[in-house]
């Protein structure tokens, strides 16, 4: 009977209206919430078969979207571990009770979250969510790993109370000899100098360099390297620089009386410490009419020391950093990117889960592939717009009012139907 349907039709409204109340009082409740994603309701209509010329209300069907793929405002914050997504793709994230508890975590993904190292050194949130990252190699290189699971994936931790160290395994010799010192039958002065290295333990030790006009011929001197640990007399050349014109006082030829042989190739030999072989770049080494200088000394390694922190590069590797001013790579973390991200199932904290409707994810390096880089030190604001759900609210209502209407008008007419009976 059309008088029936059309009860239904209003039944209909009026809980589609009541569910897209629902959706924008969750809109405005999160409207501060970092990450949140909105909640859109879309309306269809329903047709019922006709027959007999008489028509019959269909009403109206909805339909709740989360907009898991758009992208709100970054803001900026004080806190080094902060992140957010510049860009498409997800941050992996686990519950930190299922990690505590010896579980194999579910990889949930989130666009922003405010992570912190707590008691135990896991980089987590005040809800309980552990950052995910593949842990890196004792070098700093990462592995390759399977992209399409989360099974390499770890939660990131770190043994704040632990001290780190690194030997120095290279150095390069910026250093300029005095041409005037260098001359056939002249007893020019030496040169001197003491690089500190730091060996196996984390220690500074000396590496004292003597350099020495041979006197019998130009531009040739003795490059005398003593290790300050043993006193040993760990390397001992000849050096030659090239006064041409096409030359300009660049190291020429390098003869080994002791030590690693000269590799012309990277201008480098290679001098076997108390704490092992350190290879020192001395292809930089010029002889100029100057006096002696050893200002660009550079080298790698650092000495003992606590922990300090946790940084992230745009990159998702994460630094350790120490007391030092040193820093060492210890994790890389993902971003995930799917065909289909509003399909993923959503959770609590602005989590979300991959699904069937999502498709299949893939973890990128951030920054290649179709995803962004992550950002530190920011947040991602609430894709939220209170003006806009106030505005949808009113219309809410009214349409709700409406139906409600449409109800009592057919209840009205049924009365009157029944009241022709009496």
């Amino acid at each position: 009977m059309t008088i029936s349907s059309s009860l239904n039709a209003g039944v209909a409204g009026l809980a589609a209206n009541s569910t897209r109340l629902a959706a924008i009082s969750d809109n405005i409740a999160n409207s501060s919430t970092a990450g949140y994603k909105r909640v859109v309701t879309s309306f269809e209509s329903m047709v019922i078969s006709q027959s007999g010329g008489r028509y019959a209300a269909g009403g109206v069907s909805v339909n709740n979207t989360r907009m898991i793929d758009e992208r709100s405002s970054l803001i900026s914050t004080s806190n080094a571990t902060d992140l957010a997504v510049a860009g498409r793709g997800f941050l992996p994230v686990a519950s930190l009770a299922e990690v505590k508890a010896g579980e194999d975590p579910n990889m949930l993904l989130t666009t922003s979250g405010s992570f912190r190292t707590n008691d135990e050194g896991y980089l987590t949130t005040s809800s309980g969510l552990v950052l995910l990252g593949w842990p890196a190699n004792s070098d700093g290189t990462l592995p390759s790993v399977a992209r399409d699971t989360d099974d390499p994936l770890e939660p990131i931790r770190f043994d704040t109370a632990q001290l780190s160290a690194a030997p120095t395994t290279a150095v390069s010799l910026g250093v300029n000899l005095p041409a005037s010192s260098a001359v056939t039958g002249a007893a020019g002065a030496a040169e001197e100098n003491t690089i500190q290295y730091f060996d196996n333990l984390g220690g500074q030790q000396d590496l004292n360099i003597v350099y020495t006009p041979t006197g019998a011929a130009d531009n040739e001197w003795t490059m005398t390297l003593t290790d300050g640990v043993t006193g040993t007399v760990v390397g001992d050349y000849t050096l030659t620089f090239d006064d041409s014109v096409t030359g300009k006082g660049t190291l020429s030829t390098v003869t080994t009386t002791t030590g690693g042989a000269y590799d012309p190739a990277t201008g480098a030999i290679i001098v076997t410490t108390d704490s092992g072989p350190i290879e020192i770049e001395i292809g930089v080494m010029t002889q100029l009419a100057s006096s002696f200088s050893a200002a660009t000394i550079e080298k790698d390694g650092y000495e003992a020391a606590s922990f300090a922190g946790v940084e992230v590069d745009e990159g998702g590797y994460v630094h350790a950093l120490y007391e030092n001013g040193s820093s060492r790579i210890v994790y890389q973390i993902p971003l995930a990117d799917m065909p289909n991200a509003n399909g993923m199932r959503s959770l609590d904290s602005q989590t979300f889960m991959p699904s069937p409707d999502s498709g299949a994810y893939y973890l990128w390096d951030a920054g290649a592939g179709p995803t962004g880089t992550v950002a530190s030190y920011r947040q991602e604001e609430s894709g939220t717009d209170v003006a806009s759900e106030l505005t949808t609210m009113i219309q809410t209502q009214r349409a709700y009012s409406s139906n409600a209407k449409v109800i009592q008008t057919v209840d009205e007419m049924l009365q009157e139907t029944t009241n022709i009976k009496r």
